[in-house]
């Protein structure tokens, strides 16, 4: 039963989704799951295996669907009895279970391999993101300019968005070499649940891109999900300073925050004492 179990998470995360992991670590008196029983729970709340059943699992299968939302790992003391400090059993018994959530590891999909796309790839590299590059020019999509990438994928760019699985831990930057295959891999991915979405241009490029997609029938809410033009506005114009940017921005959307200088005001570092 439990080797079922763990090859369900293994296949969870193989297919980029969070999966739970509940296992009971300690059980005394009488219980109906035993020290060592294991059980998976999807986002969904659909359940692989058991900790025994009943009452017992169902608040264990509420708690994991909570620990998905957040990505906490929780450790948890159920007491089986019907009274007010148990959980409405008449086992008898007290079980200790652990919550261990697995998500996926963040998703850089960069479309383009040039300059941009290079130090993107390094910085995503160094901050633990998966990288994958989408390009439709082998040279551009080649082991010695994207050595530890996850992926390199080579073909028609539209089409490869297109058919890309994407979730909330997808990031997509469109940095190709021209405006047609940009509008083309965005439109692949307007409606699809990344967690941001990006594409490069000038003011120009972005506001004919915007009516190019308004005429087809784009709706307004799907245009303002995407960040075009990308970036935060830090003022280098360089391909390094720009991907900084890029990736600024993503840190920004990943942690929810708005970008601002941590600068203490002049009468608060005036008034800290000297250290």
């Amino acid at each position: 039963m439990e080797i079922n179990v763990l090859k369900r998470v293994t296949e969870e995360m193989t297919g980029n989704r969070s999966v739970a992991l509940i296992t009971v670590t300690e059980a005394t008196g009488s219980t109906p799951g035993k020290t060592g029983a294991m059980m998976a729970v999807l986002a969904d709340g659909t359940s692989y295996g058991t900790v025994g059943g009943g009452k017992l699992e169902g608040e264990v299968t509420k708690t994991a669907r909570e620990c998905l939302k957040t990505g906490e790992d929780r450790l948890l003391n159920y007491h089986l009895k019907d009274d007010a400090a148990g959980i409405g059993m008449q086992c008898g018994g007290d079980a200790q279970v652990f919550i261990k959530v697995f998500r996926p590891q963040n998703q850089l999909i960069l479309v383009g391999g040039g300059h941009i796309a290079q130090a993107l790839y390094h910085l995503g590299m160094m901050l633990g993101f998966r990288v994958t590059v989408v390009e439709d020019r082998k040279e551009f999509a080649s082991r010695e300019r994207f050595p530890e990438a996850e992926q390199l994928l080579l073909g028609d760019m539209g089409e490869l968005m297109a058919s890309m699985p994407l979730n909330n831990g997808s990031y997509v930057v469109i940095v190709s070499r021209g405006h047609q295959m940009d509008e083309l891999a965005l439109r692949a991915v307007l409606g699809k649940p990344a967690a941001y979405v990006g594409m490069i241009g000038s003011r120009t490029k972005v506001a004919h891109t915007v009516k190019s997609l308004r005429e087809t029938g784009v709706s307004e809410e799907q245009i303002r999900q995407v960040y075009m033009p990308i970036g935060l506005d830090l003022g280098g114009q360089r391909p390094e300073e720009i991907a900084v940017s890029i990736m600024a921005q993503i840190m920004s959307v990943k942690y929810g925050t708005t970008p601002r200088h941590l600068k203490m005001l002049e009468t608060e570092s005036e008034s800290a004492p000297n250290l």
